[in-house]
This record gives C-alpha cells, sequence and structure tokens, in this order.
C-alpha cells in the first residue's frame, strides 16, 4: 500500500501547488480572456490549454482534473468543510449547458467576428506570463474563486466539477472519443474476485462515485471519474489498480 499511498501524497501537492499559482496562472483557463481573445482574431494561451487538454484526455482520460486542475485544488482544501457527496446526479448535465454557453457557442461567434483566428499570443492579457499583473484582472480571478466556493461549499465533493465546469467536458469529450475508438489510454480497471466491498473506495472518492458497486460490476469507466487513484490508495485488497 506504500506505492499508492505516496502516488496520493504527490498529486496532492501538485493539485494543491496548482492552485496556489493560479494568480499567476488563472488565465490560461479563464473562458473570458479566451473569448476576448479570439474576438481579436488571437489564440491565447488559455486556448491552447484548452487544446491540451483536450489532446491529452483522448490517451489520459480527466488526469488533468485529478492532478493538475487548480479548481479541483481548491474544492479538495474545501473537504475539511463540507465532505459530502453530490446527491442530485442530474444536475451533472449542467456543466454541459455551461460548456455550451460559456465557451463554445462564444468562442465560434467571436471567431467568426473577427474574420478568423490570425495570430498566436500565449501571453495575451498577461504581463510576462503573469496573470494578475495586468489591471482588472483580480475582478476576473475573485469571481472564479467565489464560483468554485460557493458550489463547493454548498454542492458538496466538487459540487463545481459536478455542476458547473466547462473544462470537465472538454476532457470528457476527449474520453469518449477516446472509448468510441478503443485506442490505448489510462484507465481504472479492477477485479471483481478480491473484492470484500469493504466501501472505502466509496468513501474515498473526491467524486463521490460509488466506485465498489463499479468494482462489483467490473467496469470502471465513467464520465466524471478523474483518474486521481484514491480508490487504489485505499483497497486493502488491491482490487483497483491504473492500467493502460
Amino acid at each position: 500500500m506504500e506505492k499508492p499511498m505516496g502516488r496520493q501524497r504527490a498529486r496532492m501537492a501538485l493539485i494543491i501547488f496548482s492552485f496556489v499559482l493560479m494568480p499567476v496562472t488563472f488565465a490560461y483557463i479563464s473562458c473570458p480572456i479566451i473569448i476576448d481573445g479570439a474576438s481579436k482574431g488571437i489564440i491565447t494561451g488559455g486556448m491552447i490549454v484548452f487544446i491540451l487538454i483536450f489532446a491529452s484526455s483522448l490517451f489520459l482520460g480527466r488526469l488533468w482534473c485529478g492532478w493538475l486542475c487548480p479548481a479541483g485544488g481548491l474544492q479538495e482544501i474545501y473537504f475539511h468543510v463540507n465532505n459530502n457527496k453530490v446527491k442530485i446526479a442530474i444536475l451533472n448535465w449542467l456543466k454541459y449547458f455551461a460548456f455550451l454557453a460559456l465557451i463554445l457557442i462564444p468562442l465560434i461567434s467571436a471567431v467568426h467576428s473577427s474574420g478568423g483566428l490570425m495570430s498566436i499570443d500565449p501571453f495575451y492579457r498577461t504581463d510576462h506570463g503573469i496573470s494578475i499583473a495586468r489591471e482588472g484582472a483580480y475582478v476576473i480571478y475573485l469571481v472564479q474563486i467565489a464560483f468554485i466556493t460557493l458550489f463547493a461549499l454548498l454542492a458538496g465533493k466538487r459540487g463545481f466539477c459536478h455542476y458547473f465546469c466547462p473544462i470537465a467536458v472538454i476532457a470528457i469529450i476527449g474520453r469518449k472519443v477516446q472509448t468510441l475508438f478503443r485506442w490505448p489510454a489510462l484507465h481504472l480497471s479492477a477485479d471483481p474476485g478480491r473484492c470484500t466491498a469493504c466501501g472505502r473506495c466509496s468513501n474515498e472518492c473526491p467524486m463521490g462515485l460509488e466506485v465498489s458497486s463499479m468494482v462489483e460490476q467490473g467496469c470502471m469507466e465513467n464520465a466524471e471519474c478523474i483518474l486521481c487513484g484514491c480508490c487504489i490508495a485505499v483497497c486493502p485488497s488491491r482490487a483497483i489498480r491504473f492500467s493502460f
């Protein structure tokens, strides 16, 4: 168990550090800044990051969400305040509407109005790459933090990921494409015969998934799984593992 637990300590360090860096990096995951750049025909650093998240999800699923997302890091800090699972699963569909309203439709409109994407500026709306240095950046930053906090405290474990995050949809689409074409990719696999039905995996899952039921059915594929490996770390019988 030492290796999985060590991996979890590394994951937590990465994702919390990612949140600590958010004042510097938030322009690279900010939908308004991406749309603003597109309206001027500019491929911003944020758009490049979104493209990379999609490309990585074709082979690594939602690893970004579980290991590197600053919003995820903030939400896991809030586990100390609200560690309850999200309860209204149907609201998971809200993030798809958020994706359409905040990214896809505005982006298409912005690109059309600018006559197309004609230049690349990785440091758009930053001062040599530091997001917070630009005038007005604090407003966008604080609004993002407030939104994440609201969902995390009211909805429960990673409520923002479940109900609102449009970036999650980008990774989910990539995962669905991989599942459709079935090329090799990182995923969870399980041996139901080794499961003792202790329920630790479900209790520990930061996305509040019923992992024990997934193990029992021998089907670990779930659009909300962020491949964090928490279930692997706490499984006493090592019934769950990463596979590629």
